[in-house]
């Protein structure tokens, strides 16, 4: 029989994965093609033959999405694969209803399939949408880990927004692979925490190579997971995070659902800024998904330098870029940072918006009055920049967690807003991986 012309839908990160794990060297199926959304520029690119091996010895291409319909049509596709994240249902399904009217298969793959398993134990740190709290909730497990004895990395779910060959496994101890890397503003949120705890970061595309490099370094792998996608590793401890600000999303997001019903922890984050009635809620929706699964409560409190240097003023607030665009939230840590210390005004930064920036905010119309950290290369990084710098307040509140001014550079004066995870009440997360794990 002739191999299943396929596509995979993705977004430069478990489709990729999806297909080195599953597709690459399998001659039951021929990938035509990748699609990508959700990230900027990844379509027009070539998954290199370096890469996608023998079966595939000019590479595949990446399309924009929007050629989906276009490309089943020219290559008789007989199947697509859905491989992104941080989506609702009703979307997925409405994808597929697509897919199945052009004649394909619409397939979500799982994890049996996908994931790799470790000759080292695995944590997973995953999430039930963007924006939830996962990367606070990684660095304070790493930090307990480390407090136990045990050497620790956390390997990083896929940014490859470069040249894929030459981030096909990267390793991070420092700064100055950050620079060697030519990371993201995306990038670099996620790894300069773990580089500043002391924590190895590992992150590419080829994953089994990416945790083969790990286990020779370190006793316990953490998956620190992306979006809301589920792990790329078979977990021996799955920790997936809860947000109190989206109530209902825990069975409406894809594959937040997944994670809900996989989990062996939930950390209900933020109770300290939600409403206790929508605490309530994620509480018992998540109890009613997964009966046996372990709650935690945490909090998220703020810091900055300098809290009264933002009284009074007219502030300009940037936040993470995923939280606000696909993550759909109107508000971040900055956000509640320049209220809590007593702003004047948090000003509207799109009149200033240039460029890429501008274009997010077409994109992305739910955003509010808020400035999202988009930097997914240099010419965006020079548009954020430029809108920073553009706009007319007397200062910047940084609620992303890293150092803004290591790549661009901000004309006014700014406060970086910091946030670590804090268990409230018991059980705590030492408690839980002192039991399965003991001392070192």
């Amino acid at each position: 029989m002739s191999p299943v012309k396929t596509i995979i839908m993705g977004a430069a990160g478990r489709d990729f994965h999806n297909f080195n794990t599953f597709f690459r060297g399998n001659k039951d199926y021929q990938v035509v093609a990748f699609t990508a959304t959700q990230i900027p520029d990844i379509e027009g690119r070539q998954y290199p033959k370096e890469l996608a091996g023998e079966l595939y010895p000019a590479g595949i291409p990446i399309h924009a999405e929007e050629e989906l319909a276009d490309l089943i049509k020219k290559h008789d596709v007989e199947q697509v694969v859905f491989a992104y994240s941080d989506v609702p249902h009703e979307y997925v399904m409405h994808k597929a209803a697509l897919v199945n009217a052009l004649g394909a298969d619409f397939r979500l793959m799982g994890t049996k399939y996908t994931q790799v398993k470790s000759t080292k134990p695995v944590i997973s740190v995953c999430a039930v949408r963007t924006g939830s709290g996962k990367s606070q909730t990684t660095r304070r497990v790493s930090l307990i880990l480390r407090e136990m004895g045990y050497k620790v990395a956390a390997i990083r779910h896929p940014m490859p927004y470069g040249n894929l060959v030459a981030q096909e496994v990267q390793r991070f101890a420092d700064y100055d692979d950050l620079d060697e890397y030519e990371c993201t503003i995306e990038e670099r949120e996620e790894y300069e925490p773990h580089i500043d705890n002391g924590v190895l970061v590992f992150a590419g595309v080829d994953y089994e190579k990416i945790l083969r490099a790990a286990e020779k370094e370190v006793d316990i792998i953490l998956w620190d997971g992306g979006n809301n996608d589920f792990p790329f590793y078979v977990s021996d401890l799955q920790i997936v995070v809860a947000d109190p600000h989206r109530p209902g999303h825990e069975s409406t997001y894809y594959p937040g659902e997944t994670n809900v019903r996989a989990a062996d922890v939930f950390v209900l984050n933020k109770v300290d800024t939600a409403d206790p009635e929508k605490v309530m809620q994620v509480r018992e929706n998540l109890r009613r998904l997964n009966p046996t699964a372990i709650q935690i409560e945490g909090a998220s409190p703020l810091f900055v330098d300098d809290p009264e240097a933002i009284r009074g003023k007219r502030v300009l607030v940037v936040e993470d870029g995923p939280t606000l665009t696909h993550g759909e939230m109107a508000y971040g840590a900055g956000f509640v940072a320049a209220r809590r210390f007593g702003a004047k005004e948090i000003v509207d930064p799109r009149p200033f918006a240039v460029k890429s920036i501008a274009a997010t905010y077409q994109k992305y119309p739910k955003t509010g009055p808020i400035l999202p950290a988009m930097g997914y290369g240099e010419a965006q990084m020079k548009d954020l920049e430029a809108t920073i710098n553009a706009a007319d307040v007397d200062m910047v509140v940084v609620g992303t967690p890293i150092d803004l001014t290591r790549v661009i550079k901000i004309n006014k004066p700014y406060q970086r807003v910091r946030y670590e995870l804090q268990e409230i009440g018991q059980p705590t997360l030492a408690d839980i991986l002192q039991k399965k794990f003991g001392k070192k």
